[in-house]
């Protein structure tokens, strides 16, 4: 299965750390945010993950270069990652939504089991990955629920018709990847689509029933926004993996407490990959063509 990952921001929430590199390139215990992920989706059965970059996108291909991974490695170049939220990033991808996949924001880390669960789900065109606890705040992605059926999703929601929240992480089978491509190419024409979230399509497309729920709660995850998360992060992957004689991380991260991190099976030692590139003309929806990208391919 393909993933498809949102790194293009730069985290600003995060600042002087990523002054001059992507939240997804902060360092976490020897490894960046986005090593994590890749390892995360390996351990899983990902293998073919597109990175949409923008702030500094040279340094995130960089990383990506300097190690080889099981799997075919793409960076997409979002041009307007300065002035817009993630729809937009969404939209430039609009050309990977073709097949069923997965997608994850460039900020959630994971054990492995979260994923496992999502994609054991029961099929729809479109399933989240959801948590419960006692409150929300107001910078949480809140849903509302039908059993496994989800109604809306935003931070907004009424407190009464708030059931849990999304993680940022999703799957997309069947008519999923297309009704969310559809859905895109609409919002983007809208004048306010430049300040939403492509949350607020995945809520079109529940309110239309075409999106399910995956329960995640006990199992662990971390949102990191904050320096404050950043820690917790660290602590959390100091907690699960335990002494190490060498130095080095545990190949895998087992399960601690709510909002920790995980990875999979780490990967071999550096290795180059082909670069290809093509043009971006991005003038309508119905017009573009193809962002500007990079592939890091999978050592021999």
């Amino acid at each position: 299965m393909k993933a498809l990952l949102l790194s293009a921001g730069q985290g600003r929430r995060l600042l002087p750390l990523t002054a001059g590199i992507p939240k997804c390139a902060l360092p976490i215990r020897g490894r960046s945010i986005l090593e994590w992920q890749l390892e995360a989706l390996a351990g899983c059965g990902v293998d073919r993950v597109t990175v949409v970059v923008g702030f500094a996108a040279d340094h995130v291909e960089r990383l990506l270069g300097a190690r080889a991974w099981p799997y075919e490695v793409r960076t997409l170049y979002n041009p307007f990652f300065a002035v817009a939220d993630n729809l937009v990033s969404c939209w430039v991808a609009a050309p990977e939504l073709t097949e069923d996949l997965v997608l994850l924001n460039g900020d959630t880390l994971f054990e492995t089991a979260v994923l496992r669960r999502l994609l054991e789900a029961p099929h729809r065109p479109v399933t989240l990955a959801v948590d419960h606890k006692a409150a929300y705040d107001a910078d949480d992605m809140k849903v509302s629920l039908d059993g496994d059926r989800l109604l809306a999703v935003g931070k907004r929601l009424p407190v009464a018709d708030v059931h849990g929240e999304s993680i940022g992480l999703m799957v997309f089978r069947g008519d999923g990847p297309a009704l969310f491509r559809a859905a895109l190419d609409r919002a983007v024409r809208r004048p306010e689509a430049l300040r939403h979230w492509y949350l607020s399509v995945i809520d079109e497309l529940a309110r239309a029933g075409h999106v399910g729920a995956a329960s995640i709660h006990g199992l662990d995850w971390t949102e990191v926004d904050s320096a404050e998360d950043l820690a917790c992060a660290e602590a959390l992957i100091d907690a699960a993996r335990g002494p190490q004689s060498d130095g080095a991380p545990s190949p895998t991260i087992a399960r601690t407490s709510r909002k920790s991190s995980s990875v999979s099976t780490s990967t071999a030692a550096s290795g180059k990959g082909s670069v290809t590139a093509a043009t971006l003309n991005p003038i309508r929806p119905d017009t573009r063509a193809k962002p500007s990208s990079s592939v890091i391919r999978p050592s021999p």
